[in-house]
């Protein structure tokens, strides 16, 4: 298989059940970047017949893990993909007709749409409806914002779209989901400690309310049936969860 210029890097933490899947489908970079966080599982041995190059660091968050990666890469055109996203053949042939482009156009980056899957559905709506990343960008002029949550990238320059979209597996089991939640509010804790003030009933009661009323209603997640209830009653849970930890984090209980 002929292979292009590009550094693919792939952020993991036990990942066994995705890293063979999403390894696969940047097959046809040059070098293939294993970034992963100490896993306890066999994501590095699963692994290691596809990645070109491993890279082991202890996990801070996400944007500092990606950080840390970027500056590694041989190459200036980054194709940057978590465990749960998988590039599909279009996409795939999309960057390629494009690479002999890349440097003589303005762009520093392309936005890629992301069609997302939870509880065995594709979600159309609920939020989700226009998901977009960067996530083919050049490594001298972009770099992930500083935030522990939810954190996108900082260009450099203006940033073009590519037509095709990446396949985004957000479900594992719902256990699984939770537990994610759990983990996020307790990182959103540090990001939002000097953007809130004290916590008091509009936090914990009506700002869950709003964002279940949000995706459901507003955004249409009731066109999602049951997956759509559930999304938007989640949301709501990991808001209220948020100024949990933060009100935990200030009394230094979190």
């Amino acid at each position: 298989m002929t292979k292009y210029p590009i550094s693919a890097i792939i952020p993991s933490f036990n990942e066994s059940h995705n890293i063979v899947e999403v390894l696969k489908s940047v097959d046809f970079c040059e070098e293939v970047i294993l970034v992963d966080s100490n896993s306890t599982d066999d994501t590095v041995a699963l692994g290691e017949p596809y990645y070109t190059k491993l890279l082991t660091r202890e996990y801070i968050h996400s944007a500092s893990q990606k950080n840390w990666a970027i500056p590694q890469a041989q190459h200036e055109w980054i194709l940057l993909v978590d465990a749960d996203e998988r590039v599909t053949p279009a996409l795939k042939e999309e960057i390629i007709q494009l690479l002999p482009q890349l440097d003589q156009k303005e762009f520093v980056g392309y936005w890629i749409g992301r069609k997302n899957f939870f509880m065995g559905k594709q979600v159309r709506y609920s939020g989700w409806k226009n998901d977009k990343v960067i996530r083919l960008f050049k490594k001298s002029q972009c770099r992930y914002v500083d935030k522990h949550v939810h954190s996108e990238i900082e260009a450099d320059g203006p940033v073009g779209r590519l037509s095709n979209k990446l396949l985004h597996y957000k479900y594992i089991s719902i256990d699984h989901h939770v537990n994610k939640l759990q983990r996020y509010a307790q990182l959103q804790a540090h990001d939002f400690d000097d953007k809130v003030g004290k916590i008091h009933i509009f936090h914990v009661v009506f700002k869950p309310m709003w964002g279940f009323f949000k995706h459901y209603f507003i955004q249409r997640g009731f066109l999602d049936g049951f997956v759509g209830f559930s999304i938007a009653y989640l949301r709501s849970y990991g808001i209220f969860m948020r100024y949990v930890k933060l009100w935990l984090l200030r009394r230094g209980m979190n």
